[in-house]
């Protein structure tokens, strides 16, 4: 399986510039393409119903090819959730790390 590098995702709980709300996940996230090193900051709502592990963990996110495929055998944090018509993600841990895998369909 091939994975591309997408963004880097940081909680935070300070106002980062220009939000989008994503209403259920109670986060609000920024757009990591504007940033110059394609850093994603998300500030979650008090009730949140995120896992901690999202919710306080930094995590790398990556594109791949197949959601399905990428997190069979993984440690599944939050299972496939299509946050788009168009995207789908999955956080998974792998050893230490915390890994957000999404599928772009076109």
């Amino acid at each position: 399986m091939k994975a591309k590098f997408h963004h880097f995702g940081v909680p935070t709980t300070v106002k980062a510039g220009k939000e989008t709300y994503l209403d259920g996940a109670g986060v609000y996230i920024t757009d990591p393409e504007s940033h110059p090193y394609s850093v994603e900051f998300l500030r979650f709502d008090a009730n949140s119903p995120m896992p901690d592990a999202i919710k306080k963990t930094p995590h790398a996110a990556f594109v791949v090819e197949s959601l399905d495929q990428a997190i069979k055998g993984k440690q599944v944090i939050l299972p496939p959730t299509e946050v788009t018509p168009t995207l789908r993600v999955a956080f998974i841990k792998d050893g230490d790390a915390l890994v957000e895998v999404m599928e772009m369909k076109a």
